[in-house]
């Protein structure tokens, strides 16, 4: 299952939210991906997600594979919600 998001935050993906982010995703055995700018990677590593330097008005996407897709995306649009990401 897939979703996109447009980031509103100023300052893009920024650490704080994506260590959280990060923390999330490492909670469910899921293979979890965040894409930006043809670029796919696994949300379950804090380098991997700020190496795409997310700016502020980018569309990404998250990728969750596997069981309890909603559950996972419930987890994660909270935090981006929560920190006014999207």
């Amino acid at each position: 299952m897939r979703r996109e998001y447009i980031i509103i935050d100023e300052a893009g993906l920024h650490a704080r939210p994506a260590s959280l982010l990060v923390q999330a995703a490492g909670k469910f055995p899921n293979n979890i991906l965040i894409e930006y700018k043809d670029k796919k990677l696994t949300l379950k590593s804090i380098m991997a997600v700020m190496s795409l330097g997310v700016p502020q008005k980018a569309v990404i996407a998250i990728e969750v594979e596997g069981d309890n897709p909603l559950e996972v995306f419930a987890s994660l649009e909270k935090i981006l919600q929560e920190h006014n990401l999207v």
